[in-house]
């Protein structure tokens, strides 16, 4: 059993970031030592320039598109906003009547937030895709839905595999079906990207971040198809497609394109570990403790994420329990750390509110160990009866 007095941690926490691959790491530390703008034209402008599109080819080969498919971004949550707001802008701006967006209700705040902001601010009627208790969104709702109000529809987005529950979508389904309509259709990929077999030429935009592949966080992509023009959101020297203007991070992106070569060429076997992993971990917890339940798809979702919830404890007491005796896990995404309401994601599966409060995600990655397996159930019995109790005082 894992000394529990000891340093070591057991980092649970991988589908908030998960620690940089080595080969990403060679990748930046080489390129940060060199000098030269991608944007100028002198001989270190020019090497920086090929690493650049180096790296673009090989983001492009892993995810099966064109290098020209490939906007180079600040990160996954930049990404999001580019395709959402600007594919919203520049297709009202051809024509006025369409102002309807789709999303599913369990998107990350990086679609969530630009979508209620498009409703709230620029007049979009918002149109929220329902999930059934698994997760996973109702096609036969959206086909409904383009039948009725197509030619009002500006754009569909649904993610590619939730970042709480785990569940994979079906995404080219749906993006078949907007396709027939002509509607464009976009993808968070996060937490897809690097855990999955993805085939970006199936959407018509995806995002992808770095540091959820192992590479560093900060650097991320827009995969958009040719053809598609969103307004820029910010105003520059015109890099990227005249996109997304700003000095292209030449060591970034050369990190995150071997993340990304990486975490193809031993997906297989990693997947497969980890999984094994994740359901060793779910097995040990419904085994050790009672009244949990696990949430998401068991069969189609990601390989390393187990979200339960605890009947009778708060999450957050739960997680600080856990993390004083060296378990590191989460709520849900990262971004609403600390925010006291109940997850949108688990309240659109039907979850009642006092009920979602009492979960945890625990995620697991490339560097994920038997012994945070370990080390999780040893400690939870004890941190579940004390959280019980203090939940049952109040």
């Amino acid at each position: 059993m894992p000394d529990l007095t000891g340093d070591a941690v057991a980092y649970l926490d991988h589908a908030a970031t998960t620690p940089v691959r080595p080969e990403a790491l060679a990748a930046l530390t080489e390129e940060l030592a060199q000098v030269g703008n991608p944007s100028s034209q002198h001989t270190s402008g020019r090497r920086a320039r090929r690493v650049v599109e180096e790296s673009r080819e090989a983001i492009a080969a892993a995810l099966g598109v064109r290098a020209g498919d490939v906007v180079l971004t600040s990160g996954g949550t930049e990404a999001d906003n580019l395709a959402v707001l600007g594919l919203y802008r520049a297709r009202r701006a051809e024509d006025a009547s369409r102002t309807r967006v789709l999303a599913s209700a369990v998107e990350h705040h990086a679609v969530l937030d630009p979508v209620d902001h498009l409703g709230e601010r620029e007049g979009a009627d918002v149109g929220w895709l329902p999930v059934d208790d698994l997760g996973r969104v109702d096609l036969g709702w959206l086909k409904s839905e383009l039948a009725d109000n197509a030619e009002r529809i500006a754009l569909v987005t649904v993610m590619w595999a939730n970042n709480e529950v785990g569940t994979i979508q079906p995404v080219a389904e749906a993006a078949a079906l907007c396709a027939e309509h002509g509607i464009p259709f976009h993808s968070d990929a996060v937490q897809a990207v690097g855990s999955l077999p993805v085939d970006a030429s199936a959407v018509d935009s995806l995002a992808l971040s770095g540091h959820k592949t192992g590479g560093p966080v900060g650097v991320g992509a827009l995969v958009l198809r040719r053809g598609l023009s969103p307004v820029p959101l910010a105003f520059g020297g015109g890099q990227e497609r005249e996109i997304r203007s700003g000095t292209v991070d030449a060591a970034g992106f050369a990190a995150l394109a071997a993340a990304v070569t990486a975490s193809m060429a031993d997906m297989d076997l990693r997947t497969a570990r980890v999984r094994g992993l994740r359901d060793a971990l779910v097995d040990g917890v419904l085994g050790s403790v009672d009244d949990v339940v696990r949430n998401g798809d068991p069969e189609h979702s990601l390989p390393g994420i187990a979200h339960l919830t605890f009947a009778g404890c708060e999450g957050d007491s739960l997680l600080l329990l856990l993390d004083a005796v060296g378990v590191e896990c989460s709520r849900g995404s990262a971004c609403s750390a600390g925010v006291p309401q109940p997850s949108h994601v688990l309240l659109a599966m039907g979850m009642d509110a006092a009920t979602a409060r009492g979960s945890l995600r625990f995620s697991l990655g490339w560097s994920s160990t038997e012994r945070d397996v370990d080390r999780l159930l040893d400690a939870l019995p004890a941190a579940v009866a004390r959280a019980r109790r203090a939940r049952s005082r109040r």
